[in-house]
């Protein structure tokens, strides 16, 4: 057998279809997009067939890209377990990591604490910021990984799923409704992708909602629910018994998913090293 499968080819064609394309493939490894063109099409040579379509209004891959991309994510998978488990080397460098605020109130500091003495050459740098500034800030290189919420179908192949729960509408039970105006709303703030999905929803569900309030902590949202100024979304994690679970008369939302997103140094053993760190104990996150 002559082929040979590379892995820097491997990884370009994996972040090819994760970024949605070769440009972008291309920006998340931090390579031109010649370089990565180049890559898939010394692999395509080897295997003898081709793997993306090239073609306007095409799947991104033909049959055989996809059925080689199964296999590229497994052996890469096992290529970065492989080194994270058995390397000697004591890992160093800098991580940029970006979570979101209810991650700093559970196990994940403790995860953080023992990596940091555990590996004291690698420098954690930890920003706190919603979710949707998270992938905003993965996508264009200005932080490392993502500890961040989504919901369930906008996952990516490429995460790491810790965590599923629901999501559930809350209000005070003191607090009593006029369904025939707007109803009030409290939220993160204007990034909050539940509140997003909350007023775009609303729309189509008369009376729809208007926003009373928004708060960057989960602490003063709950607050200011329990005193009745409104209804909010609040995942299993954060609802309390003095809470009321509201299921009538209102658009169920989807579930949500906690993942750990990568960047541009995916692949750095810092990296993988930290990611498996966070992954290895998902009951205390």
């Amino acid at each position: 057998m002559s082929a040979r499968l590379e892995m820097g080819a491997l990884q370009a064609l994996q972040a090819v279809v994760d970024q949605g394309g070769i440009t972008r493939g291309a920006h998340s490894l931090a390579l031109t997009q010649s370089a990565v063109s180049h890559k898939i099409r010394r692999l395509e040579t080897a295997l003898g067939c081709e793997l993306l379509a090239r073609r306007t209004g095409a799947p991104l891959l033909t049959p055989e890209g996809v059925k080689l991309l199964r296999y590229a994510r497994r052996i890469l998978e096992l290529h970065d377990e492989a080194i994270v488990s058995l390397g000697t080397v004591p890992l160093s460098g800098r991580i940029r990591l970006g979570v979101t605020e209810d991650a700093t109130s559970g196990g994940l500091s403790r995860i953080l604490g023992r990596f940091a003495r555990r590996h004291p050459e690698v420098a954690v740098q930890t920003r706190v910021s919603q979710s949707l500034t998270i992938e905003g800030q993965l996508d264009r290189g200005e932080i490392d990984v993502g500890f961040l919420q989504l919901f369930e179908h906008r996952q990516r192949a490429s995460d790491v799923v810790v965590a599923r729960e629901p999501l559930h509408w809350v209000k005070s039970p003191d607090l009593s409704l006029d369904t025939g105006r707007p109803l009030p709303l409290v939220a993160f703030d204007d990034d909050c992708f539940y509140r997003q999905w909350a007023m775009e929803v609303g729309q189509s569900h008369p009376p729809g909602f208007t926003t009373v309030m928004t708060c960057g902590s989960i602490a003063g949202v709950v607050s200011a629910v329990l005193s009745g100024l409104g209804v909010t979304l609040l995942n299993s994690r954060h609802i309390t018994p003095e809470l009321e679970i509201m299921k009538a008369a209102f658009p169920e939302p989807p579930p949500i998913v906690y993942v750990i997103r990568t960047g541009r140094k995916r692949y750095s053993s810092a990296v993988l090293g930290l990611v498996e760190a966070i992954s290895g104990e998902t009951d205390r996150v």
